[in-house]
């Protein structure tokens, strides 16, 4: 039976993917000669294994969203960079990109992500610390001078007012002449988890939730290669969740993005394409894996069970991973190559798309240039010369991996149950539940810390008295909270104050109206109004979330 099933998916699936995208090579052979099978079969199993399983490039996608996956085509290997000024930033991205980074991921400022601006008094000491400082159209020309928006994929981390900072890309985009078909990249867009996980949002959920889904709306017509919205375990895993609540409640939040979004006249096929999602990369090694697996499984199943799509791609969970920032030790912290090393080889494993792997030394402060260099060349020794993206699923079939695998689904499912019973994810983020249980997670985890019931090695075990601390920190030097207001002050000295006055005017009128607002907020943009202009003309007509009072 397996033969006709995979002679089938040979002739049919695989065929036409190759077609598009061929493979790097003739022949995969390991370091020793020896032949490496496209994907790894067992030659007697039942029914019950290949509607589980399957194949790579179909449904249920466990085994991996593409046929061929790697063998095509490496993940992208994304340097997560942005500090002080726009033209700070420019410089260091352009170096990564030179070392042989494959795509950008921005970091913003605190003022930025809350949707302040450089001279607001409680910006001044945030200012570039964090991230890049963006104020107007101006810093986001500055942040991509000389960097060709039509051949550089680019993520934005970025929630709150995603909406500005995207109409500023494309802004830009635009003036270099790049055609939107060819603008390619990701906006997190994700607001529900920082209701969950971060705090960085301005508005009350459900305001919130609109104007994110009216963004994903917008793309679907107008960006059709650029994913509107990272939907985010990230975070919700450094807060403290487990595993499986880190997926349950991401695929929670993505079932109310599309449905919000669908309730702009789009079908699950019109917006499901270009949902991503952003998943950590933890220690637990098997774990992570399965859980990705595990994670894909599911989502194609509610796709398919909820929403009935007609296209193949409206099932794919297609993510991204980053290294896990909670499991770096400042004690010892050329331990966390090792870490890092585990922790990008578990979300290749696990079939992710693109991959950004921590600096040893961020536990301390920014990496330096030296250690995000090696953060990168930990990626690349492991696409080049380990051998396992050679395979597709490598471990599939595993009994342990499998049956993990199948764990982490149960259990995921089990939690979702009880979140559509809370009403959903809205109402259970609104009601605290979700808050509660990853608080409780934390502190059950931190508990077996400090009891020595998991060993984190240089920290509760193998400790060798005094360490460095803060004192071997790299410290990037930056003048952006002086020249940044200088910066903005200029921009607002030169610009049309009455096109400034009109678009902001335009753009409070559309949110009192219950209007569409990206075309306000393009109009604004254009006009280089400012970041904490737009969202505070949105603040007094949206209101602003209180976590004190709302729980």
């Amino acid at each position: 039976m397996i033969d006709s099933f995979f002679e089938r998916w040979e002739k049919s699936v695989l065929a036409a993917a190759l077609e598009k995208v061929p493979e790097s090579r003739a022949e995969f052979k390991s370091a020793s000669g020896l032949p490496v099978p496209r994907v790894a079969l067992p030659r007697d199993v039942d029914e019950a294994y290949i509607k589980g399983l399957g194949l790579p490039g179909e449904h249920p996608f466990t085994r991996g969203i593409r046929p061929s996956m790697y063998r095509s085509r490496a993940w992208t290997m994304r340097q997560y960079a942005g500090f002080g000024s726009a033209q700070e930033s420019n410089a260091l991205f352009k170096r990564l990109l030179m070392q042989g980074g494959t795509g950008l991921s921005v970091a913003f400022d605190l003022p930025t992500q809350l949707g302040l601006d450089s001279d607001h008094p409680l910006a001044k000491a945030e200012i570039g610390k964090v991230g890049v400082a963006i104020d107007t159209l101006a810093d986001m020309e500055a942040l991509f001078d000389g960097i060709d928006l039509g051949t550089v994929s680019t993520s934005m981390t970025i929630n709150a007012p995603a909406a500005m900072l995207l109409a500023m890309y494309v802004t830009v985009a635009d003036k270099q002449g790049v055609g939107r078909d060819r603008v390619r990249g990701t906006v997190q867009n994700d607001i529900l988890k920082e209701y969950l996980a971060r705090g960085t949002y301005i508005f009350p959920p459900r305001p919130s939730l609109k104007l994110a889904a009216e963004l994903i709306a917008w793309c679907s017509k107008e960006l059709r290669r650029f994913n509107p919205i990272s939907i985010s375990g990230y975070h919700i895993r450094e807060a403290g969740s487990t595993a499986p609540q880190e997926v349950a409640f991401t695929l929670a939040n993505a079932c109310a993005y599309l449905d919000a979004a669908m309730g702009y006249g789009l079908t699950v096929d019109d917006v499901a394409p270009n949902v991503s999602f952003f998943f950590n990369a933890a220690s637990d090694f098997f774990e992570e894996i399965a859980k990705f697996r595990a994670a894909r499984r599911i989502w194609a199943n509610i796709v398919k069970e909820r929403y009935a799509p007609k296209k193949l791609e409206s099932m794919m969970l297609r993510f991204h991973a980053q290294t896990a920032g909670h499991t770096l030790a400042a004690q010892q912290v050329d331990n966390n190559v090792a870490r890092v090393t585990l922790q990008v080889l578990s979300a290749v494993l696990g079939g992710a798309q693109s991959i950004h792997a921590n600096a040893k030394d961020e536990a301390l402060s920014l990496p330096s240039p030296e250690n995000a260099r090696t953060a990168l060349r930990i990626q690349q020794i492991i696409a080049h010369e380990s051998g396992v993206a050679d395979t597709v699923d490598p471990l599939g079939g595993a009994y342990f991996v499998e049956t993990l695998t199948d764990a982490i689904e149960t259990e995921v499912l089990n939690i979702l149950r009880q979140i559509d019973e809370a009403g959903g994810a809205v109402a259970a983020t609104e009601s605290g539940l979700i808050q509660r249980w990853i608080e409780d997670a934390a502190y059950q985890q931190q508990k077996a810390i400090e009891a020595r019931e998991r060993i984190i090695v240089g920290v509760n075990r193998y400790e060798e008295g005094a360490e460095p601390g803060a004192d071997g920190a790299f410290v990037a030097e930056t003048h952006a909270g002086v020249t940044q207001v200088e910066r903005l002050d200029a921009v607002r000295g030169s610009r049309d104050q009455a096109a400034v006055e009109r678009c902001l005017e335009g753009l409070r009128c559309a949110a009192a109206a219950g209007e569409a607002l990206m075309p306000p907020i393009f109009e604004a943009v254009r006009n280089y109004c400012s970041i904490g202009e737009m969202c505070g003309v949105l603040r007094k007509e949206l209101g602003v979330f209180d976590a004190a009072r709302s729980t």
